[in-house]
């Protein structure tokens, strides 16, 4: 069964597909989602709500200057989501850690964010906080703890919520999701636009198709010129029993969720289309938890997963225009939740090339080939 022609079609409804599909919307445009099946490896289901910009970047400025941007951008992002929405996304703000217990990684992180200050100049803040310092301010954590970095302008979200109120105001705001329908065939129409085809037999066309299917993306970026080729890297996660409690810190590691419990992870695993949880690892995990914050010793933990990040080559974002095939563009990457109000954003500038459109070269594809070639 073939369907109609949508101006722009997003492959993929995850938390990057449906935020560029918000600020399309936004801009004018007719858009469609096209969402897989639930078989599919879904990173905005199983990642950690971070919004994060402490080490971002650091040895690549223009990340840094876009992940700073978009931490900015984030409060008025969740103010007009929930507008639309009647959905409160937990966002908080209130500065995050990165607690060391080896004290030669402490020093080469403190190193990192001495280079992305210097990229991002009064843009940028952060402490580096050593062990016996860190436990006169902080008397709870633990004495293996050999440092830590702070910065004031990193926070969290709940990653479910904003799932679903970018849903809600997508079709609140007269966008359209297909949900199960998986694309396996993309390709140039005869008359202009593409032809897609999906799992289940039928066939839609559009008029410009934007990629972001995480690992999906891969064999349909290759059938529209793309040489990006993302991996995907397994993080796992616990989850512990509701704490009457709030935690005294955030951490990349360790968070409260808003409902009460404590979120635990940090792991990566090069362990191929794999997302299952290890008992070696979740172990770990926890031995880190407890580490950090000896308090947590007695805590109960009631949940454990693994995710699939999604990874470009080089670990940075990915932004491209198809150079065979005008209307085909691809974006790709693994901070979807921190630069979500960009891709509601400004993206859609760089999509319709407008005269406001901003200057996204250096996270074009094009890099690799010349990385390649060097």
């Amino acid at each position: 069964m073939t369907t109609g022609t949508s101006e722009i079609t997003i492959i993929g409804g995850g938390v990057v597909g449906l935020s560029i599909a918000l600020g399309l919307l936004q801009a004018g445009r007719r858009v469609t989602v096209l969402d897989g099946s639930d078989e599919d490896f879904r990173a905005s289901q199983g990642n950690f709500g971070l919004v994060w910009l402490q080490g971002k970047g650091s040895d690549f400025a223009p990340y840094a200057e876009w992940t700073r941007d978009a931490v900015a951008a984030w409060p008025g992002f969740a103010a007009m989501l929930g507008e639309y929405s009647c959905s409160d996304l937990a966002l908080d703000q209130p500065g995050g850690f990165e607690f060391f217990t080896d004290p030669a990684e402490f020093e080469d992180f403190a190193a990192a964010l001495k280079r992305q200050q210097t990229h991002l100049g009064n843009g940028f803040s952060h402490e580096v906080i050593h062990g016996d310092d860190l436990r006169r301010s902080h008397p709870e954590i633990g004495p293996d703890v050999a440092g830590a970095t702070f910065s004031a302008l990193d926070g969290h979200v709940n990653p479910l919520r904003l799932l679903r109120a970018l849903r809600s105001t997508v079709l609140q705001l007269g966008g359209q999701i297909r949900s199960d329908a998986q694309v396996t065939a993309i390709a140039p129409a005869p008359g202009g636009g593409f032809k897609m085809s999906l799992r289940n037999g039928g066939q839609c066309g559009t008029e410009r198709v934007v990629l972001t299917a995480g690992l999906g993306n891969t064999p349909l970026a290759a059938q529209l010129g793309f040489v990006t080729r993302v991996r995907p890297q397994r993080g796992e996660l616990l989850i512990t029993e509701k704490l009457a409690d709030r935690l005294p810190f955030l951490s990349s590691t360790i968070r409260q969720v808003d409902e009460g419990g404590v979120q635990i992870g940090g792991t990566k695993a090069e362990a191929g289309p794999d997302d299952s949880e290890t008992l070696d690892v979740v172990a770990g995990l926890a031995q880190h938890a407890v580490t950090v914050l000896p308090a947590l010793a007695d805590v109960r933990v009631v949940r454990a997963w693994g995710a699939l990040r999604v990874m470009s080559p080089d670990g940075y974002p990915v932004y491209a225009r198809s150079p065979r095939h005008p209307g085909a563009y691809l974006v790709t990457c693994h901070s979807g939740v921190t630069l979500a109000p960009l891709h509601a954003g400004v993206l859609a500038e760089w999509i319709d090339d407008t005269s406001n459109a901003p200057d996204l070269e250096a996270f074009d594809e094009n890099r690799f080939a010349i990385s390649d070639a060097a």
